[in-house]
């Protein structure tokens, strides 16, 4: 029988999947070496092969443990939307806030999420990406409770990936301090909405 993993060694997994994150945002996936992570991590390669195996082995667990939260997020929406009895409106407006809230502090696993899943096996690959489409289909649900008359068969997947393109790239030009905080420009996102699908006339 196996010995369970300690709480220290978690953690150091965690702390790892930060700084690889970086690395892989710094120089790609592709250029970044399991001695380019060690030498960040401030540790040898030798130790780091101790928590991870392989370079695509970090890159999974960075993924998985990312999809995996993007989806509690969902959860978490949907019971707090239940729990204080928001209308379908005030939980996307919730989603989009608690997504932002998540892009902020996880920017660099963001951006290995939309730039280096591809670098995964077919199998691990299949896995995120039918994680990814999870969350494109709860927004989608969100989307189509919140403005049952804009959405449709026709439409919804367009204005679904209109939303995301809104937010999944912030990472790009929104930095933590900045002239516009996350909180400010989810507020932004949920202003064009109202006006663009709450008040304008059905197509």
């Amino acid at each position: 029988m196996a010995r369970p993993k300690s709480a220290s060694h978690e953690l150091r997994r965690e702390a790892i999947l930060d700084i690889a994150a970086q690395c892989f945002a710094d120089k790609s996936y592709a250029a970044a070496s399991m001695n380019d992570i060690a030498t960040a991590c401030g540790t040898s390669k030798a130790r780091l092969y101790h928590y991870y195996e392989a370079k695509e082995a970090i890159l999974f667990d960075l993924l998985d443990r990312y999809t995996q939260q993007l989806l509690v997020i969902v959860g978490q929406v949907q019971a707090t939307a239940q729990r204080r009895g928001l209308d379908d409106r005030a939980a996307l407006h919730e989603l989009i806030r608690c997504f932002l809230q998540e892009y902020e502090s996880s920017a660099t696993r963001h951006v290995a999420l939309l730039s280096h899943t591809k670098f995964l096996g077919d199998t691990q690959r299949e896995l995120i990406l039918n994680r990814q489409r999870d969350v494109v289909s709860a927004m989608t649900r969100f989307l189509q409770r919140a403005y049952p008359q804009r959405l449709n068969a026709q439409n919804q997947t367009a204005i679904t990936m209109m939303l995301f393109g809104m937010i999944n790239w912030t990472f790009t030009w929104l930095r933590p301090g900045g002239h516009m905080s996350y909180t400010a420009f989810a507020d932004e996102v949920i202003s064009l909405l109202e006006r663009g699908l709450g008040d304008g006339a059905a197509a």
